[in-house]
């Protein structure tokens, strides 16, 4: 029994498109204070004859009667929610930032506000299977000896990012600083309209923004262990979604260049058993609308022989892999479904 805080936004969408028909998990429960009493399918055409759930309020104490709730509300807003969820024994998958990151101090600093819940910042697991399996499996074994899981999915700007660079520096190929530019469809900055994603302000337009401060920077130097020393620079281009992370390393040995062939086996081996992350081939790049509408990782690798650079992207949906997908892949893991269920289906072709 599933219910979604938070339905009426893209995620919240992008959540309810992945469990109406998934096997395992059945959405009882759909939350939008804005939208309280209105019918999903008239708010959302999209779920016309697919769905008769209606709309309730955030506060409908018919949430605390489903066994995992997802949250796809805004920071700060999440903190409200998840306490009250577990203590009623509710697993909650957030989709905010509120609990990825382990340190009280770096969330203040960066999100500018007091933490409400930081005692359950140690209790969440990271939410990026790929580089985080044994956490969800911890919060896994605590569900089943009765204590409800919490997980903090990754965000779609770390997920790609992380996913680009980690087998390069967990393997000690490269070294500090690394610089990356990520580049990201509109929806990831939410449903409502601003000065920068308003279609007049994003269309024909390509720019940067939230250099050197975007609240992203520590979640990802948190999961590659590079506190201080990486340069993030986001960009905003005029797409529905989609997701592209083009991550610049330097060769540990300055004086040695890269095996190119054998970096590429070693990523290949790392990401072998992971279903939803492919290493192309040498000479292939990533590109968005290769994976757009599907929860899959493309990772690309190329060499700056003149620089000793390692370039490595990595693409993927900024509304699947990297918020709902991922939601849904992480709560496979922790209820003992397969990893995969649910997230079969493949990208969309145009």
């Amino acid at each position: 029994k599933a219910g979604i805080i938070g339905a009426a936004g893209f995620t919240g969408a992008e959540l309810l498109r992945l469990l109406v028909q998934h096997p395992g998990f059945e959405v009882q429960v759909i939350t939008s204070d804005t939208l309280k009493g209105t019918p999903l399918s008239e708010a959302n055409r999209t779920f016309d004859k697919v769905s008769d759930l209606i709309f309730t309020d955030h506060e409908d104490d018919a949430i605390l009667g489903c066994e995992a709730v997802f949250l796809a509300v805004p920071h700060t807003a999440a903190q409200k929610h998840a306490p009250r969820l577990l203590e009623a024994g509710v697993s909650v998958f957030d989709l905010s930032a509120d609990y990825r990151l382990k340190n009280k101090a770096a969330y203040e600093l960066w999100y500018g506000c007091e933490h409400c819940s930081p005692d359950l910042l140690g209790r969440a697991a990271y939410g990026l299977p790929e580089i985080a399996f044994d956490e969800i499996m911890r919060v896994r074994g605590e569900r089943l000896s009765g204590r409800p899981a919490l997980v903090g999915c990754a965000g779609c700007y770390p997920t790609a990012s992380i996913l680009a660079a980690y087998p390069a520096v967990a393997q000690g190929y490269v070294k500090p600083p690394l610089i990356i530019d990520a580049i990201s469809g509109v929806t990831g900055a939410g449903k409502a309209a601003t000065m920068k994603t308003h279609f007049c302000f994003a269309n024909e337009n390509l720019e940067a923004y939230g250099v050197g401060k975007h609240r992203h920077l520590p979640e990802i130097e948190q999961a590659l262990g590079l506190g201080g020393q990486v340069v993030f620079t986001p960009h905003l281009a005029p797409l529905n979604r989609g997701l592209l992370a083009t991550v610049y390393l330097h060769a540990a040995d300055a004086g040695q260049a890269m095996d190119l062939e054998m970096i590429h086996r070693r990523y290949a081996d790392f990401y072998e058993a992971r279903p939803f992350v492919s290493v192309l081939p040498l000479g292939d790049l990533p590109k968005t609308s290769s994976v757009v509408g599907s929860n899959h990782v493309h990772i690309g690798l190329a060499q700056n022989e003149a620089t000793g650079t390692l370039v490595a992207v990595a693409a993927i949906d900024n509304l699947c892999k990297g918020a709902a997908g991922q939601a849904v892949q992480c709560a496979n893991l922790v209820f003992g479904f397969d990893e995969t269920c649910g997230l079969e289906n493949p990208a969309l072709y145009v």
